[in-house]
């Protein structure tokens, strides 16, 4: 390695060191609705390495300019990071996330080094964030909890009971998926909480608040999701409420 290069590698590495150390000073603000698997995962992620964040709540089919300047496709999560500089996406954010704290947080890391780890891990979070929410979760969510709340120019009215029935039937394969999962593994993606239990979990409390799950025949996967519901990080997320729609009864309950 030439002096050039050990010079380039120490600068970024102290570039990074510092974003990290001014980001501990600066609430970053996260544009978001509490209904969202992708905005909960956000908001997860940055409770597990202890940062607050300013919470504003969006309704994106209102199609606000201030919003739309932010992002023009429309869509959350958008955490205004230092310098108010948007970053679209759960993804993204995970990313920006790991690269300004999580590389500073050892075995806490929400991530990992080893390559082949990192490829499951991105695979899990995909298959939470991507596949259950256009099998599952969008569905259900935009049939209960948004429509009744929308306009009708903006797609509101009488909820799709098609859509909702073939929701629910796509429920059951994906939480005996997360109990394969969880039956094999200590934790989804391997022996540590990682961005993919963040993202499995933020799927399922959306799916639990609205009483879509049936744990009874999943033991596994209950039992791992009472211990990812009982970290620091998920209280604010049990203190989420609906207006005009209720929670299941267990849904803030540890022990359920």
């Amino acid at each position: 390695m030439t002096v050039l290069n050990r010079a380039a590698k120490l600068y970024r590495r102290k570039r990074r060191f510092a974003r990290a150390l001014f980001s501990r000073w600066t609430m970053l603000t996260l544009f978001h609705h509490p209904m969202f698997a992708s905005c909960r995962f956000v908001r997860l992620a940055f409770g597990e390495y202890g940062e607050e964040l300013a919470l504003i709540e969006e309704k994106p089919w209102t199609r606000r300019k201030e919003f739309l300047a932010l992002n023009p496709a429309g869509s959350l999560p958008i955490l205004l990071a230092e310098g108010d500089v948007p970053i679209v996406g759960a993804s993204v954010i995970a990313e920006y996330l790991d690269e300004t704290r999580g590389v500073l947080k050892r075995e806490r890391r929400l991530f990992a080094e080893d390559p082949m780890e990192r490829a499951e891990i991105r695979r899990l979070t995909d298959w939470y964030l991507t596949k259950t929410e256009s099998e599952v979760t969008r569905h259900l969510v935009r049939e209960r909890v948004l429509k009744p709340m929308m306009p009708e120019s903006a797609g509101g009215g009488s909820p799709d009971s098609a859509a909702i029935r073939a929701a629910r039937a796509n429920v059951r394969q994906h939480l005996k998926y997360t109990n394969w999962l969880a039956g094999t593994r200590p934790w989804l993606a391997g022996n540590k909480v990682t961005y993919a239990d963040l993202a499995a979990a933020a799927t399922l409390s959306v799916l639990d608040y609205l009483g879509e799950v049936d744990w009874r025949e999943n033991h596994a996967a209950r039992e791992w999701y009472t211990r990812v519901k009982s970290r620091p990080s998920f209280r604010p997320l049990l203190a989420d409420r609906v207006r005009g729609l209720t929670p299941v009864s267990h849904y803030a309950d540890l022990d359920f």
